[in-house]
């Protein structure tokens, strides 16, 4: 199966650069994947398409402020640091991004927040990415990143966000993601309550999210690529709830596609669950057959991504790419902060 498969032609309008006002008013896509059959509707209506009995997973990962901008010790020059993920066994040494990388050379060394943050270039990696050490006194590297950091948006928001708790779920706690589980920012508080009191169980697991998920396929063939691991959490608890519910013919509900594969990479054979923290770099691509999830909340995702790979795995590629088509026509908004699909 080739990349060129999953390509579209997206309109630069109907990308979403900021949030609406009101997380649950977006547009709401239902597709019926067992008839075909497309509906259209508005986030706040999800509650009527979800059935007593149901599981709702939810991803309660929140994104660190890891964006920081610096300088070079010697000369001053200036650069862009993504932290993505610590390098296990050492808590101040990160695998991160570094534009321009033509700065980022083995032993340089760089300051932040006028020498609050520290840090030395250790290593340059196959891709790219540089693995970095920082020193600091006092704080906690958690707290100086509070201070100094910033959320990172992915690069087709162009500008900074008014209120930065609009890239974060209402349910968000753990941290360590570097990107939203976007399908969950369209839920409020009031809306999960009332799906709860429609006999909905409401759990989370969570599974930090890194940039991996906007980097493209950069081969033809799809089954060449490689996907990067992300850590994920599945407690036993929602994990015995989930095998319940599987048990009787009770639907799993899986909030977006870092659930789906949270959930698919604790699966067995059997189409049950076990407990557990790791990590995954589970590829979904049309041919899998799904154990675990029944149904899928999701937003509309880039051209040739491993993310629209995933829901035309879990709906049909053919009928993916005619509602992509269609949503275009009805011009729905895209991306992180656009609107949503409810698969079934």
């Amino acid at each position: 199966m080739r990349v060129e498969e999953f390509d579209y032609v997206m309109p630069e309008e109907l990308i979403a650069n900021s949030p609406l006002k009101q997380r649950d008013v977006s547009k709401l896509m239902v597709l019926d994947k067992k008839n075909n059959d497309i509906t259209h509707t508005y986030f706040n209506k999800l509650p009527s398409f979800l059935r007593k009995g149901d599981v709702l997973l939810l991803n309660n990962t929140r994104v660190i402020p890891a964006r920081l901008f610096g300088s070079k010790k010697k000369t001053g020059g200036k650069l862009e640091v993504v932290i993505l993920y610590p390098i296990d066994g050492h808590k101040d040494t990160w695998e991160a991004l570094v534009k321009p990388g033509k700065k980022a050379k083995v032993g340089s060394k760089f300051i932040f927040g006028e020498g609050l943050l520290e840090a030395e270039i250790l290593d340059v990696k196959d891709e790219g990415t540089r693995i970095i050490k920082f020193e600091y006194e006092g704080d906690r590297f958690q707290d100086i990143l509070e201070k100094l950091g910033k959320i990172p948006l992915p690069p087709y928001i162009k500008k900074e966000l008014d209120e930065p708790e609009r890239y974060q779920t209402v349910y968000a706690k753990n941290q360590g993601s570097v990107a939203a589980p976007t399908a969950g920012l369209h839920f409020t508080e009031e809306l999960l309550n009332k799906i709860r009191g429609q006999g909905v169980q409401v759990l989370e697991l969570t599974l930090h999210v890194g940039l991996g998920t906007f980097r493209p396929v950069k081969v033809e063939n799809i089954k060449e690529h490689e996907m990067h691991s992300e850590f994920y959490y599945l407690p036993d608890g929602s994990a015995n709830i989930i095998n319940e519910a599987k048990e009787n013919n009770q639907r799993i509900v899986a909030v977006g596609t870092t659930v789906v594969r949270t959930l698919e990479s604790c699966a067995s054979d059997k189409g049950l669950v076990k407990g557990h923290k790791g990590w995954t770099d589970l590829f979904i691509y049309p041919g899998y057959r799904f154990k675990i999830v029944d149904a899928m909340v999701t937003n509309f995702h880039l051209p040739k991504s491993t993310l629209l790979m995933l829901v035309s795995a879990f709906a049909g590629k053919d009928f993916i790419m005619n509602a992509y088509q269609e949503a275009i026509d009805k011009k729905y908004r895209f991306y992180s902060f656009g609107d949503a699909m409810f698969i079934h």
